[in-house]
């Protein structure tokens, strides 16, 4: 970045250059990997009450896209809307170790949303789709993790702005309508912690959408926004979202495709529809549970260590309902050790509050590991000990979950089980099938509505 050259420019000026034609196979791998998995759990989630009662609140809305999982369509932006609080719904989505969050949902499903209105090919959609997952996550090195602890829900917060680069990318906005479609979304950028657990959490990411493609929209009209430093300004971004002294601007700056986030750390697939933060020790609690012979009855005690951070918002003794439950390290942990599993089911008609479930909770202790138990630098491990009445014990530890990385990925058939789990039900079998086979050949799909047309329930 030169010294006359803002954040806001260079994110513009280099999302505006990508070319597919300068991307690595791997990169397309996973940027196949993203799609596929965020239609998988987008159909899945369309059927959840957050999802269901924004539909219908915007009900009468009229235009060309898809809305998933139904038979009817509605404007570009209540689309993003609806399909970006779906695909949330069940915490089953991919995540970042970079973003602090989940890094596809604020940009797929703006972008879904608007290829229904034109024909855009795979190679473009890809294009879109790296580029604004670049943006966000490069933003995310330079905020991170005090914007993260400090309780701001960076898939939101940083989210948008890779919405509204993609978007940008999508429309081919020249640079300088990227920058104010990136300057716009900063004034769009919202989302707290504190909301975690409810269905307000989901519907951040349905904001975050279409407040991303909004943005583009609105710059590619004509309008105006701070251009030159929305991000540095003194009562911008960076000073507001993280305070003077809390975020480093070159270190994103010096990283952008170096490599590109979606290839390195890359995308962590999710094997469990709950809270990232607790997968470690249900990673911890199903080894357990498959490698010895353990009477729940005949538990005295168990211990589970997570990192402090994301301890803060996963320790819930008593969860208050279904949403609440995915976010609680005690419940889940209960469950993979009393079944083996951690399943959609168990998030739903107060599974939470079955009494053997709640027995086991309460002799549950979630507290911080430290660095004699793993290294510092290492946010993602997780460990469970259990102590029986017999004085025995049983222990295991997992430096990070399966899936989490691109060098420790989830693999093909698992991904495949996932997103068949998910749609099914949804949408007939052979528009699953067709659906997996497209993506996987996306660089040669033409028109994207080939694709979206088959998100529709019939």
């Amino acid at each position: 970045m030169n010294s006359k050259q803002g954040v806001a420019a260079f994110f513009a000026e280099k999302a505006s250059e990508l070319k597919f034609e300068d991307f690595l196979s791997d990169e397309v791998h996973w940027a196949k990997v993203g799609i596929l998995d965020t239609i998988g759990v987008t159909l899945a989630g369309a059927s959840e009450p957050c999802a269901e009662i924004l539909s219908e609140v915007l009900a009468g809305s009229q235009g060309p896209s898809v809305v998933f999982g139904q038979s009817t369509t509605c404007s570009a932006l209540d689309a993003a809307f609806i399909n970006g609080t779906a695909s949330h719904a069940l915490d089953f989505d991919d995540c970042n170790n970079t973003m602090g969050g989940h890094p596809s949902v604020p940009i797929l499903p703006a972008l879904f949303a608007l290829v229904d209105e034109r024909e855009v090919s795979g190679k473009e959609f890809m294009t879109a789709y790296i580029a604004g997952f670049e943006v966000e996550t490069k933003l995310a090195m330079m905020v991170n993790f005090h914007h993260y602890t400090k309780g701001w829900h960076p898939t939101a917060t940083l989210g948008v702005f890779g919405a509204a680069a993609a978007c940008a990318r999508l429309l081919k906005l020249n640079v300088q309508q990227t920058q104010v479609a990136l300057a716009l979304a900063a004034s769009g950028a919202s989302g707290i912690k504190a909301n975690f657990g409810s269905m307000t959490k989901p519907m951040h990411i349905g904001r975050c959408a279409r407040e991303g493609l909004l943005a583009a929209k609105l710059a590619q009209a004509g309008y105006t926004a701070n251009t030159s430093d929305v991000f540095e300004h003194p009562q911008g971004f960076f000073e507001v979202y993280n305070g003077t002294g809390l975020y480093d601007i070159e270190r994103g700056l010096s990283a952008w495709a170096d490599p590109f986030d979606i290839l390195k750390p890359g995308i962590a697939i999710k094997q469990y529809p709950c809270c990232g933060s607790t997968h470690p020790a249900i990673d911890c609690a199903i080894e357990l549970f498959h490698n010895n012979q353990i009477n729940p009855q005949d538990i005295q005690s168990i211990e589970v260590w997570i990192h402090a951070r994301r301890l803060q918002h996963t320790n819930r003794p008593e969860p208050r309902g279904e949403l609440d439950a995915k976010f609680s390290v005690q419940y889940v942990v209960a469950r993979a050790l009393l079944e083996g599993c951690v399943s959609l089911a168990h998030f739903e008609d107060e599974a939470y509050g079955n009494d053997e479930v709640r027995a086991l909770m309460r002799k549950i202790n979630a507290q911080p590991y430290d660095e004699t138990q793993f290294s510092a630098a290492n946010h993602f491990g997780g460990e469970v000990r259990i102590k029986m009445r017999t004085g025995e014990v049983f222990e295991t530890k997992v430096e990070q979950p399966l899936g989490r990385t691109s060098e420790n990925p989830l693999p093909k058939d698992r991904l495949k089980k996932k997103f068949d789990l998910c749609g099914k039900g949804v949408i007939s079998e052979q528009a699953l099938e067709d659906l997996y086979t497209l993506v996987y050949s996306l660089e040669t799909v033409s028109d994207m509505r080939k694709l979206t047309s088959l998100l529709k329930s019939h």
